[in-house]
């Protein structure tokens, strides 16, 4: 079975309110036929029989009376008939009744209670339904006779027939105008989404193009605003990773380079003293290395961004966690001749994982050291900015980054000087790594730096509350 698209669901849906409403409006109009006007005949019947019953006193019914009733039968657009002998009453009803269902039953009961009787049936000879009154004359407790009231029904029928000169012509510019409404909307809302459609089969082709047109700012609109949004963000996404597999794969082919070349050095017999076999092993040996680290380094930031290893939170003393890192760097900063200091506040207390956090201050302060020169200055602070939160700030006299590149400090393989040396420059991921471990610890890291004047790094983390 063939299925719907959205345009023919949308024209059913448009057809079915159509129908829906023009039964509700033929049973509205019933309803007001069957209890607004029957309601106000029967109501003008039974004002009018009651008015001529106030006229008779009792006793025989008069012939003044009874000229009094045919008088008023020709002024009044019912039927009236008055009946002097209840046993006639069966025979006056334009439409068939049973005698004694009408004299001898619960009707009589009612007129001998002073209360007017209403029937309503179909006559042939109107071709319509009638309805009739019956008003008793009482003499005391004793039936005299009745004034008979009987009154065709106008037909809905009719009325329609006759307003049907008028309908049809309306209905018709009616319906073609709500048809070409109704397909300018249909198709305002269904072409969006037959391009966004496309587009999708597009992107599954690897084009992520989407330049779906945006004609509206209602739902349809907005939601294809967000489409091309999310194709450019897929696209630039899919730009970073051919990058990334590039980056891995240079950074990974240099190492395998240098190992592969010295070791067929070796086995070829090319060191001719054992000095220069150490030499070609010390090499070898710090390319594996480096390789080790990169892959380290590229299992440790899927691990963050996957969230695959959760953090083991506690209250950590960050200022031994900084001063920890700091004597590992010392010896590496007075080989560079860098003057390294710091300015703890040991009442800061982080709630996070302290091997994480080392992980952090050891990155920045890697980097830090790495990009100064000779005599430069390192200078690590740690404060309290307010009860919830304290800030770890690690400045450096280095060859500063350029404003416009600070926005892309932390992305993967990210170098501000890719001419660096390999001996210089190291994986493009610390920063990555930083960035990550920051943000699962609720923090935000932030960048300054000026040109031959060196970099700050701030971060800013949550603190242990005291009534934690």
């Amino acid at each position: 079975m063939k299925r719907l698209r959205l345009g023919q669901k949308l024209w059913l849906s448009i057809g079915a309110a159509v129908v829906a409403t023009l039964a509700f409006s033929f049973g509205l109009l019933n309803y007001f036929y069957r209890t607004v006007y029957m309601k106000e005949v029967e109501r003008t019947l039974i004002a009018e029989g009651t008015s001529l019953a106030r006229d008779y006193h009792g006793g025989a019914v008069t012939e003044a009376y009874r000229r009094q009733i045919e008088w008023y039968d020709e002024k009044s657009t019912a039927t009236i008939l008055l009946i002097d002998n209840p046993r006639e009453l069966s025979a006056c009803f334009p439409f068939p009744v049973h005698y004694d269902a009408l004299v001898s039953g619960r009707d009589r009961e009612t007129l001998l209670a002073g209360k007017p009787v209403v029937k309503t049936g179909y006559e042939k000879r109107f071709s319509r339904r009638v309805m009739a009154v019956i008003v008793p004359l009482l003499d005391g407790k004793r039936l005299e006779g009745a004034i008979y009231l009987y009154l065709p029904l106008a037909d809905v029928q009719e009325a329609t027939k006759r307003a049907a000169a008028t309908f049809w012509p309306l209905a018709a510019i009616f319906a073609a105008a709500l048809l070409v409404v109704g397909r300018r909307m249909v198709r305002q809302m269904v072409e969006p989404l037959q391009a966004m459609e496309r587009a999708a089969e597009r992107m599954t082709e690897g084009r992520y193009e989407a330049g779906i047109p945006v004609r509206s700012d209602d739902e349809i609109g907005r939601l294809a605003k967000a489409f091309n949004q999310m194709a450019d963000a897929i696209a630039k996404e899919d730009e970073r990773k051919r990058e990334f597999l590039a980056n891995v794969s240079h950074e990974l082919r240099t190492p395998l380079s240098y190992m592969k070349g010295y070791s067929e050095a070796l086995l070829a017999g090319l060191a001719k003293t054992k000095e220069e076999e150490k030499a070609y092993l010390r090499l070898i040996h710090r390319e594996t290395e480096r390789m080790e680290r990169l892959v380290r380094d590229l299992l440790d930031l899927a691990r963050l961004e996957g969230q695959s290893v959760p953090l083991e939170r506690a209250p950590v003393a960050f200022a031994q966690v900084i001063e920890d890192v700091i004597a590992m760097y010392e010896p590496i900063a007075a080989q560079k001749r860098i003057k390294l200091s710091c300015d703890l506040d040991y009442d800061v207390i982080v709630n996070g994982d302290a091997d994480r956090l080392e992980q952090v201050v050891r990155n920045l302060l890697d980097n830090a050291i790495r990009y100064t020169p000779a005599g430069g200055a390192v200078t690590v602070r740690l404060s309290r900015l307010s009860e919830a939160e304290g800030e770890l700030v690690i400045q450096d006299t280095g060859k500063g980054i350029p404003k416009d590149q600070l926005p892309l400090l932390g992305q993967r393989f990210f170098r501000v000087d890719r001419a660096r040396t390999r001996k210089e420059g190291g994986t493009g991921l610390g920063l990555a790594i930083v960035k990550q471990i920051v943000a699962l610890h609720d923090g935000a890291i932030q960048f300054d730096s000026d040109l031959g004047r060196g970099t700050t790094v701030f971060v800013r983390l949550p603190l242990v509350r005291e009534e934690e």
